[in-house]
């Protein structure tokens, strides 16, 4: 029973219909065909604004060619200390963006402050020839621990963002989860709330790899198309990925695999809240569990079976659990069971 990511689930059988239902016919390629084009309307209903959307296949795409085009090689992009981009891209929004700095801002729960981000801001020296020149600043939702940023948050970072004429980017590989969550529309924590151009996750949430990187500004999407070439995501037969993707928001899809995850996040988190030596350390908002466990405990539930990763190190009892859209029930109280049984 594998609980180590959403990334080691299948694809969602409405994608992978959607996936077999565009392999019909001859249709333009790199992008020229109706499915993309299709994007266009769909996302701008979905978003209740006109947008520019661009498929690509990877999360690291998406966040990388995001940043590089609002951020010079002498820029700066300030982002959490335990993000995606900081930690687990591989250099990928520097190297596009030819050598830009990731500054990164701490914060409880993997979440930036606005007030410690303004302080940051406050002293990066603007105008200053020796120092990086501050150009975006990256959120992610929801965040590299699970928790969620509210609406009221994300506005609040906005307007230290506005404020030092900045942009602010969302790393949305999860979200789906976060709105879910919220209960609010997609616009609530996007546009409304300041975004200027979203990382609209997929993969971990159903589809087989598509991403979508949504401008809102839609000024800043005019040079987007030849960063997409220049790094190899431009397919030619981009009608399977912009299929997928419209798959994936057609009939809240993306909604219903989300709320599953979710659901069986916090039925886990409710199973093991009080049992003796079980430690939460982040809030269970989304569809991950970060939990502290004795050692012992740890290698008898892994002996039967279940999967998942430490986290702080190869021996450390800091786990990380992750549900996704089809993780059944019985699987999450075969754990909660495991995990009771051996304490």
């Amino acid at each position: 029973m594998n609980f180590c990511s959403d990334n080691a689930t299948g694809v969602s059988p409405e994608i992978m219909a959607a996936i077999a239902a565009a392999n019909y016919g001859s249709v333009s390629s790199y992008g020229d065909d109706e499915y993309t084009k299709g994007l266009q309307v769909k996302f701008s209903e979905l978003f209740e604004t006109s947008v520019t959307v661009f498929p690509v296949a990877t999360g690291s795409a998406a966040n990388a060619l995001s940043l590089a085009v609002v951020t010079p090689p002498y820029g700066a992009v300030y982002c959490h200390g335990e993000s995606h981009i900081n930690l687990d891209e591989c250099g990928a929004p520097e190297f596009f963006s030819g050598g830009a700095k990731l500054v990164t801002i701490t914060g409880n729960h993997a979440k930036i402050d606005a007030g410690t981000l303004e302080k940051s801001l406050a002293r990066a020296g603007v105008g200053v020839v020796h120092h990086v020149q501050p150009a975006a600043v990256s959120i992610t939702q929801a965040t590299e621990a699970g928790t969620i940023y509210t609406p009221a948050e994300i506005s609040q970072i906005s307007e230290v963002v506005r404020h030092h004429n900045l942009h602010l980017h969302m790393d949305g590989s999860r979200f789906a989860n976060a709105v879910a969550s919220l209960g609010c529309s997609p616009a609530d924590v996007t546009w409304r709330a300041g975004v200027d151009i979203l990382s609209f996750g997929a993969t971990k949430n159903g589809a087989m790899a598509a991403e979508a990187v949504v401008f809102f500004n839609e000024e800043l999407a005019n040079n987007f198309p030849f960063y997409r070439k220049r790094s190899g995501h431009l397919f030619s037969k981009m009608r399977f990925l912009s299929a997928q993707l419209s798959a994936y928001i057609t009939d809240d899809l993306w909604l219903k695999n989300a709320a599953h995850a979710n659901q069986m996040a916090a039925k886990l988190a409710q199973g093991l809240a009080g049992v003796e030596g079980v430690i939460f350390c982040h809030p269970v908002e989304a569809n991950e569990i970060f939990l502290q466990l004795p050692e012992s405990v740890i290698v008898a539930v892994l002996a039967e079976g279940f999967q998942f990763y430490r986290w702080d190190s190869e021996t450390g009892c800091t786990i990380r659990i992750v549900t996704a859209f089809n993780t059944k029930e019985e699987d999450v109280i075969a754990l909660v069971e495991a995990v009771k049984r051996y304490h």
